[in-house]
């Protein structure tokens, strides 16, 4: 199968894990980039069962918009019983990195409040250290200089994303040559450098299942 395949297996099975638990009132979060794009092409077909969503960005509630299903404003909404979003690496904790799409921070935003976090990747995403992919950090403007001094003492490689405004008005580092040993903690002390959102690693609230696109078919992964 190409990757496109893969993809869209992984989008059709959440479609397929999430359809039998849908009440009338739920409201199913939606990430963003080309995984989740395809998973929304997918709900396209149930839309007439769909209470409401919320997406993690401006591109994907266009796109959703488009098909006609209907978008919320988190802040309009009490819970998100289920958060679909694909990952640029989950480790076999599905601990995280996301924010190849520079969407990482309403991504944890919608995370945070979910319930359910059904991330969806195909196989090439699992690895077992975090860190191949560059680490996406966002980040103030004002502080792109001292938050990368202070990223190159943690012994990555900070790379301005040129020409790249995230959908809150920041710009995005790029963390390249950094194992992540340990990504629980990674998180927490680059989150503590001042002037910085927040970083791509998600695992303060790593993903609840993991539904992995291989050659073999779609693998549910639990955490390890």
């Amino acid at each position: 199968m190409t990757q496109d395949e893969l993809k869209q297996a992984v989008a059709d099975a959440a479609l397929a894990y999430i359809q039998p638990k849908l009440e009338n009132d739920s409201v199913i979060g939606i990430g963003t980039g080309s995984t989740a794009n395809c998973f929304i092409d997918s709900l396209a077909g149930i839309k007439g069962q769909i209470y409401a969503t919320v997406a993690s960005s401006e591109a994907s509630a266009d796109r959703l918009r488009n098909h006609g299903i209907p978008v919320y404003d988190l802040n309009s909404v009490d819970q998100v019983d289920f958060y679909i979003d694909g990952a640029d690496e989950s480790n076999a904790a599905l601990q995280l990195i996301k924010g190849g799409g520079a969407a990482l921070t309403r991504e944890k935003i919608v995370t945070a409040v979910a319930r359910e976090f059904i991330c969806i990747a195909d196989e090439s995403k699992l690895v077992h250290t975090l860190g191949a992919f560059p680490l996406p950090i966002e980040v103030i403007p004002m502080a792109r200089g001292h938050v990368a001094r202070e990223l190159v003492k943690l012994g990555g490689d900070p790379v301005y994303r040129e020409g790249v405004i995230t959908d809150n008005g920041n710009i995005i580092l790029d963390m390249y040559n950094f194992s992540i040993e340990q990504p629980l903690a990674m998180e927490q002390k680059i989150n503590g450098i001042t002037g910085v959102v927040t970083n791509g690693l998600f695992a303060i609230k790593p993903a609840d299942v993991l539904l992995l696109g291989t050659s073999e078919g779609v693998k549910t992964l639990l955490a390890t």
